[in-house]
């Protein structure tokens, strides 16, 4: 089917740039009706003074023929969260997929530095961004999504369960933040499956965000001159990637073997058969442990 998703209503939270704008872009194109949040509009920047909107990803969702429908909204504010579902609701009387991607953190916290050294108000505001919305938006929008049976939560964080077991990511605020989501999706699938929802965490590869393309100062069709500085970086991926994952999820009939489960783009690609926009299959959490966590010279062989 071209548009599997064709009837459903989707809620991408956080949806301005990155992961959160690759997701809808491909609920659209699997035929959804999206509805995509976040803090920076054509009126209004957020503090990341970046020029990405969500009336553009709106705009990107319909291009690819779905209905995108921008909803400014600052998930911290219960009463906004309120009130977008409210809109869902009173629009839709559905909702089929919520994807929690609602972050904010890239500015807050510092790479190796301890907790006792960290700026303490930068850091309290990263957990704020990244667990409180996520809270408040499963809490106002799942009595929504537990309308109808097999409606679908996606988690969205950095790093399988397993990775982030062995693995310190980046100082005490960042790693405490994305293992918290990956918890989070063990407790909403909890509670969800027996109410007839599953609930999974998510996570993409070394993504070719906007802001990692602006940092090693390429764009998506030249990325690769960036590898001569970061030969890892070959591993990287497009956030339509991860995005085709949530549209595979979402279509998947039998989605509730999942429920509670830490999953990655590059393990569904090999469940689902999509790939990158490139035709390849990266598969970093395979890759990082095994080569550039090993020590071993950048080699995609076998892992995309």
């Amino acid at each position: 089917m071209s548009h599997p998703l064709e009837g459903k209503v989707a809620l991408v939270a956080g949806a301005t740039r990155g992961a959160g704008r690759g997701i809808a872009v491909e609920l659209g194109a699997a035929g959804a009706t999206v509805y995509v949040t976040g803090r920076s509009t054509r009126a209004r920047r957020s503090e990341y003074d970046r020029p990405e909107t969500i009336e553009d990803t709106a705009d990107l969702v319909t291009r690819a023929g779905g209905h995108g429908i921008a909803v400014p909204t600052d998930h911290l504010d219960p009463a906004q969260v309120r009130a977008l579902v409210d809109r869902v609701t009173q629009e839709q009387g559905r909702l089929d997929v919520l994807v929690n991607d609602i972050w904010g953190g890239e500015k807050l916290f510092a790479w190796d530095s301890p907790v006792w050294e960290h700026d303490l108000d930068d850091g309290l505001r990263l957990l704020r961004l990244a667990v409180d919305t996520h809270a408040i938006t499963s809490h106002h929008a799942l009595p929504l999504l537990l309308r109808r049976p097999g409606g679908l939560v996606v988690e969205m964080t950095d790093g399988t369960a397993d990775y982030n077991r062995d693995h310190y990511r980046a100082s005490f605020f960042y790693d405490l933040a994305k293992t918290a989501v990956l918890r989070m999706a063990f407790s909403l699938g909890q509670e969800l499956g027996t109410r007839g929802a599953t609930a999974v965490a998510l996570t993409p590869g070394w993504l070719r965000s906007e802001m990692m393309l602006d940092t090693f100062g390429v764009r998506e069709d030249n990325w690769r001159d960036a590898l001569e500085r970061v030969p890892h970086f070959a591993i990287s991926e497009t956030p339509r990637y991860v995005g085709r994952a949530v549209a595979a999820l979402a279509a998947d009939p039998d989605v509730a073997r999942f429920n509670g489960r830490s999953l990655s783009s590059g393990q569904l690609a090999r469940v689902y058969g999509f790939t990158d926009l490139d035709g390849s299959r990266p598969d970093a959490w395979r890759y990082l442990p095994e080569v550039q966590d090993a020590g071993k010279p950048a080699d995609t062989t076998g892992y995309r």
